[in-house]
């Protein structure tokens, strides 16, 4: 949202930010059709649900009403629906970008400790980064749950099953926090290559003691500001980007963690 303000004041255009209250999807649809009635010179919207928001997104293209989706979906799902493009993070390739700053530390074997496996797009982050290693998803990959405890059993259980694990990731603070608290019960914090997605204060607090070596962060400043600033040049100006966009990852380290702190929740 502060995105979307800051370049619509940048740009000198009017930008209107809806959102159902209750996060309900059915009403979600309803305001992208209430937005394509108005006849905007173009609509910026997440693909929260494919299914139930296709409809809506594609009669707004047919409408002639350039759409830009970020967030959450994917690119084939935008070029389905008709979208200009997509601005958001590829999981896979996350995974990936994880996966090389890991092989350069020369790791070859890791767990990823996945806490919501029955989405498609946490394989895809354990994918990424194993392939970029070397590894066997199959076999570096944990169905961790989501209690805290029980993840912190997990990955005790795996890593004194696999001692030579040489990496650690995490999906977000729902397994870093627990896994956090099985390194210190296990006098291994800082000992195993550690890199998680998302931030939370105890993810900053461990990049900054060496215990995490990084935290992928898919940018969405950047995924309301650029389409505020493309839609604007296409209007004025009728320039589009050819492709896609891949707002992350971007890296969050320890050398670069104090400037994401200060603009934590308005810029970051």
């Amino acid at each position: 949202k502060n995105a979307i303000q800051v370049a619509g004041e940048q740009m000198d255009v009017t930008v209107e930010y809806r959102n159902p209250p209750t996060g309900d999807l059915a009403d979600m649809a309803r305001i992208v059709e209430q937005a394509a009635a108005s006849d905007p010179d173009g609509i910026i919207v997440t693909i929260a649900d494919f299914d139930v928001l296709e409809g809506p997104i594609a009669d707004a293209v047919d409408q002639g009403i350039p759409v830009i989706t970020i967030n959450s979906g994917t690119i084939a799902q935008s070029k389905a629906l008709g979208a200009l493009l997509h601005v958001g993070q590829p999981e896979y390739d996350a995974g990936f970008g994880a996966g090389e700053r890991a092989a350069a530390q020369g790791v070859t074997s890791f767990l990823c400790v996945n806490h919501y496996i029955t989405n498609p797009a946490s394989v895809e982050r354990c994918k990424g980064f194993a392939d970029a290693i070397g590894a066997d998803v199959t076999a570096s990959m944990i169905d961790s749950g989501q209690d805290p405890a029980e993840i912190k059993n997990k990955v005790q259980a795996f890593l004194s099953a696999n001692p030579d694990t040489g990496a650690i990731l995490t999906l977000g603070p729902t397994s870093a926090h627990p896994t956090l608290a099985a390194l210190e019960e296990e006098s291994l914090s800082g000992e195993i290559y550690f890199g998680t997605f998302d931030l939370s204060e105890e993810i900053a607090a461990a990049i900054k003691a060496d215990v995490i070596a990084f935290a992928i962060d898919q940018q969405p400043y950047l995924q309301g500001y650029l389409p505020v600033v493309i839609l604007t040049n296409l209007a004025r100006y009728g320039v589009v980007p050819g492709n896609s966009i891949n707002s992350g990852p971007g890296f969050v380290t320890k050398d670069n963690i104090a400037l994401v702190e200060e603009f934590a929740g308005v810029y970051r």
